[in-house]
């Protein structure tokens, strides 16, 4: 038999050995995995063939190997350093998240965001938070001394008096200068509700500051046009006092939407807005009854408004301390009542609807 039939009946051969009962006796196939004897012969001389030509007839064929015989074998074990935020089997899924959000997002907690910067936690872009100095602490600080003394005369400690004309000076140089300049910080910080709340409130005393300055003439013009009438005299104007009510007014619905707003934050903020809220409520009513002419009335609603005012420096001061220590990294904190988790933020709320959404 030349080579040629020999190779193919080799192939034949294996071909019945391969697939039983395609060819020859197929209840042989079925019943048992063994080759035919005959089959057995022509692989032998398949073999002495393939010696021949060379060929190694000793490897086993493939239905022969095992499966860790036929898989080669490699190392998959990577041998690079493993990361802090790497996502293995010896992590739970809770920590593996964590590490996470660590990486993608503000390292601190939403607490001391809070506490630290006045407003609620987010995410902007670049890292001017941790290159520049925070401006919370100045812009508190300056509505601190401005209010703290004006509390103290509007309830007449100490024979105190005159609706605050004593700290005009403050009024400008601490209240308007330092909110103002520590608002427009908080602007390029990306922290809008800080910077809203500090540049208004900074107006406020600026507005304030140069309505009791002489020269704005603020009330001047209430004076009656009488020769040698004293423009002062226009302070106590019954129509100075009714209009300048309206201002004080709207500083408490300002405040009323900035008391909403803090809910976000801690409780310590909303204690701040709820005084300055019924400060300017109460004081409103002050002015309105001077100006009927109701002057016991007027001093009562004056002396409450004061210490409502009182309530709310109490609260800035003890956040203030709070803010410094954490400045520092003082190896103690004081609680400012963290109440964020309350009230869930808007992007949270959206989110969870669009992972889970409803079937209706």
């Amino acid at each position: 038999m030349d080579d040629t039939s020999r190779n193919l009946q080799c192939q034949q051969d294996l071909d019945e050995r391969d697939h039983p009962g395609r060819q020859g006796d197929a209840d042989y196939g079925r019943k048992t995995s063994r080759p035919k004897p005959e089959i057995q012969e022509n692989k032998l001389r398949c073999n002495d063939v393939d010696t021949e030509k060379g060929l190694n007839p000793t490897f086993p064929p493939l239905q022969e190997m095992s499966d860790e015989a036929a898989r080669p074998h490699r190392n998959y074990q990577s041998t690079s350093p493993v990361s802090p935020y790497n996502v293995g089997r010896n992590h739970s899924s809770d920590e593996d998240l964590n590490k996470i959000r660590t990486a993608n997002s503000v390292t601190m907690s939403p607490e001391l965001f809070e506490k630290i910067y006045l407003n609620p936690q987010n995410t902007v872009k670049g890292d001017l938070r941790g290159t520049f100095g925070n401006p919370t602490p100045l812009a508190l600080l300056g509505f601190l001394l401005s209010l703290s003394p004006l509390s103290c005369e509007l309830m007449g400690w100490r024979a105190a008096g005159g609706n605050g004309v004593a700290t005009i000076a403050a009024y400008y140089f601490m209240g308007g200068f330092l909110m103002s300049l520590g608002g427009i910080l908080e602007f390029f910080l990306g922290n809008t509700f800080s910077f809203v709340v500090f540049c208004s409130f900074g107006g406020f005393w600026f507005t304030l500051g140069g309505t009791l300055t002489p020269a704005f003439n603020a009330y001047g013009a209430y004076v009656q046009n009488n020769t040698g009438a004293d423009p002062n005299a226009g302070i106590t104007s019954s129509s100075f006092h009714a209009s300048f009510g309206f201002f004080l007014l709207f500083m408490g619905l300002m405040s009323l939407i900035y008391l909403i707003c803090s809910l976000r934050t801690n409780l310590v903020f909303v204690a701040i807005f709820f005084g300055l809220l019924m400060t300017f409520v109460v004081l409103t009513g002050s002015y309105w009854h001077l100006a009927l002419g109701h002057a016991e009335m007027a001093q009562k609603l004056q002396v409450a408004a004061g210490a409502f005012g009182f309530l709310a420096v109490m609260a800035g001061w003890w956040i203030f301390f709070a803010q410094m220590l954490a400045s520092v990294e003082f190896p103690f904190e004081i609680p400012v009542g963290d109440i964020s988790h309350m009230i869930k933020p808007l992007s949270e709320i959206k989110a969870a609807k669009e992972r889970y959404p409803s079937n209706s």
